[in-house]
């Protein structure tokens, strides 16, 4: 068949990867892509919000499975935009509704969700500008350090947590006064849960479920987890502390209750729930959902999973997730990506990119790249994930480091100290 991938960053060319091993995979197209991408698909230069471009594409091309990478066109409403059109319907979509899109899309809505379907989470209320004085009135109540979150999508920078309550009754006035823009109207408020974070990842065809392996992602610019949030610095998988015993309790507490409320609520969800979780204890709280794969967490997820990735998509997609097995490389892999000088702030692209053909014990999966005549430049704040695989996230993380040894570029920049909370 024919496919389509939606999106530009390393978690379309990771989805790339494997889509392109498939025996079901004829020709596969992504758009817009990347440099990575161009080499193992058609890119196509298009806007993801452009649903008419999209259509048009999908059409002339005789697309039969599409996959959307980024939340944007997911909570702008891409799905019910192919099924209220004739010449679409058919096609087979990976990816929720807008009803079902809104769990990213509104962080105040996730939380209504979860209180309706008893999913544990952190205490929480929602303030807007009209109720600012209440907002302020609720962060006394609460001990520090405090937890803001704009209710909209904020490309990833909008959640807040701050140690000094003036400081973060000062940041919840900036924020309902348009720091975040629209994303900050509402502003949800919530306690601070204390303990360690890991993300679950679940591939449901909206009665029934996949629980995809598990992953730890890095967020912070800087070692020793400080500094400015990121989309993410690298990731792990499997996560070591993740045993049986807690994945049990997390599929029996928020997995299994999460996607028996989307069928309760008769939401169309066709796709990947991604649960962004907090171990206290020994106990797990949801921090938050999305509707899509992570980045980078999606390029050491994908490549453990050894089921053909395509027969799992149309599985989903046709509602037969079922009847199709979970096959798993018991390996652990390991994600460093590597960045522009500056990210998350102000950083130049164009630089040129130097040494990929040396590298050969990991996988190189391209995020802001793009090629420039014939030479490979940087296009983004987040520019090469490295994945490899070890026999433990020690000897993965080692190869991956020594892999990002050989590629150069100006300003180039990466994290030293992933899994140094996990030895």
């Amino acid at each position: 068949m024919n496919i389509l991938i939606i999106g530009s960053g390393g978690r379309e060319h990771a989805f790339a990867y494997q889509i392109a091993k498939s025996k079901l995979c004829d020709q596969l197209f992504v758009a817009p892509g990347n440099a990575g991408t161009a080499k193992i698909a058609t890119n196509v230069a298009l806007n993801v919000n452009d649903f008419e471009a999209v259509k048009d594409l999908v059409l002339s091309k005789d697309i039969q499975l599409v996959v959307v990478g980024p939340e944007d066109p997911l909570v702008n409403g891409i799905y019910d935009f192919f099924k209220e059109d004739t010449a679409l319907r058919d096609i087979l979509f990976v990816g929720p509704s807008k009803k079902g899109a809104l769990l990213e899309g509104s962080k105040e809505r996730a939380k209504e969700f979860m209180a309706m379907h008893n999913i544990p989470t952190a205490a929480y209320q929602s303030f807007t500008s009209e109720s600012l004085a209440a907002g302020k009135q609720f962060l006394t109540e609460l001990d520090a350090p405090y937890v803001l979150k704009a209710d909209g999508l904020a490309a990833g920078k909008g959640v807040l947590i701050l140690d000094d309550l003036q400081d973060a009754q000062d940041e919840l006035e900036n924020m309902l006064s348009g720091k975040f823009g629209q994303a900050s109207e509402t502003v949800v408020i919530e306690e601070f849960l204390s303990g360690i974070e890991l993300s679950v990842f679940v591939l449901t065809d909206g009665k029934d479920y996949k629980i995809l392996p598990t992953a730890k992602d890095y967020k912070r610019i800087g070692e020793g987890d400080t500094g400015l949030n990121t989309g993410g610095m690298g990731a792990i998988s499997p996560v070591p502390f993740a045993d049986d015993a807690f994945m049990q309790k997390i599929e029996e507490r928020i997995v299994k209750p999460t996607v028996e409320g989307i069928k309760k609520e008769n939401i169309a969800y066709t796709g990947f729930i991604f649960i962004g979780l907090i171990k206290v204890g020994d106990e797990p709280f949801v921090i938050e959902y999305n509707v899509r794969m992570g980045d980078p967490e999606t390029e050491v997820v994908l490549p453990r999973i050894n089921t053909d990735l395509v027969e799992l998509l149309q599985a989903a997609a046709k509602q037969e997730l079922k009847d199709i097995e979970l096959e798993v490389n018991p390996d652990t892999a390991a994600t460093v990506m590597l960045v522009s000088g500056g990210y998350p702030e102000a950083y130049e692209k164009g630089k040129v990119i130097t040494g990929i053909d040396e590298v050969k014990e990991s996988i190189v999966f391209h995020a802001g790249t793009k090629m420039s005549k014939d030479e490979l430049q940087t296009n983004g704040g987040r520019v090469i994930a490295l994945t490899s695989f070890g026999e433990n996230f020690n000897a993965a993380l080692k190869k991956s480091y020594q892999s990002a040894q050989k590629l150069h570029f100006d300003k180039m920049y990466y994290r030293k100290d992933l899994g140094k909370d996990l030895n």
